[in-house]
Parts: structure tokens; sequence; C-alpha cells
């Protein structure tokens, strides 16, 4: 369980993938769903969604994900749809990162919890509440790096939508 724990949670802090199609990552019994390409070790199917329709495919072949940045340096240009498109999918994947760090924050506290009840220490104990302050303040930490990133987003996605609502009026304007 730890092992899969430690899989999902570095698949989960890569984030390279876009938000409309995951990864079936297959290793023997076990099954990861993950974002992010699987690693070597296991085989992968990936499944995208688009307009309510589900195509899984074997993808055993490693496929290099576009990053959007790249192709902004290589010249070559994003439409305003596109990229608030981009926009809300890393959006949504760092809101769902925000709701696994909740998840894992609540596997540490209850292995802490289980910790100090075979330890026999009291919940007021100095040691077993600087674990939970530290381990607090890992997990907050994170969620605030992702909200910080969200807010910016947000403000760009804005920009770019009154941007874009500006051009129609504009072009309304000039083409009655």
């Amino acid at each position: 369980m730890g092992k899969v724990l430690l899989v999902i949670a570095t698949m989960m802090l890569s984030g390279l993938a876009q938000a409309n199609s995951i990864y079936k990552c297959i290793k023997d019994d076990k099954i990861v769903f993950s974002q992010t390409a699987c690693p070597k070790d296991f085989r992968q199917h990936e499944i995208k969604y688009q307009l309510g329709i589900t195509t899984e495919t074997d993808s055993d072949k490693r496929k290099a994900p576009d990053d959007p940045l790249q192709a902004l340096l290589n010249k070559r240009t994003i439409s305003k749809e596109k990229l608030l498109q981009l926009i809300g999918s890393e959006i949504y994947r760092l809101n769902q990162e925000n709701s696994y760090y909740d998840i894992l924050r609540a596997s540490e506290q209850q292995k802490l919890d289980r910790k100090r009840y075979w330890q026999k220490q009291d919940e007021n104990d100095p040691e077993f509440v600087k674990q939970v302050t530290e381990m607090n303040q890992y997990f907050d930490e994170l969620q605030q790096l992702n909200q910080h990133s969200i807010d910016l987003l947000k403000q760009h996605q804005s920009k770019i939508e009154a941007e874009s609502a500006d051009e129609s009026e504009t072009y309304k304007t000039k083409n009655p």
C-alpha cells in the first residue's frame, strides 16, 4: 500500500499531462490511474475522454506531451481558445492536486494517530503535537503554492476572456 501511495504521489506531483487524458498503469496485479505517463516498469493504457466519449488505447509506447510553453518558445502560436482550454485544464489539475493533498494529509494523520496510540502517548504529547504541526505545515505550504498558481491562472484567464470580448465587440462594430 505504501508503494502504491508513493507511485501515486510521484505521478501526481509531476503534472505534465493534459486534463482530458489519464493513464491506466498496470504492473502484475496492481492498477494505478495517473494524469502523467506511467513509469517504465508499468504497462500503460491511455484513456481519453472528450465530449462524453471515452476511449482506451494500449499505449506502451511513450510519447512526449506537447508543452504549451515550448510551443510558444518555438514561435508556434496558440489560439486564444486553446490557451483558455489549457489554462482551464491546469486550474482543474491543480484543484485535483489539492484534493489529493487532503487525502494524503488524512492518511498521514491516521498514521501519526496509530503511532501515538501504540506508543501510548497522550494527544498533548509535545513530540506528537510537533509531528502533527510539521505535517500540517507541509501540506498547507503545498496547497498554498497551488492556490497561488490557481489565482494567477484565473487572472490570466479573465484577462484573455476580456481581450476576446473586446475583439469581438470591435469586429461587430466594424462589420455590422
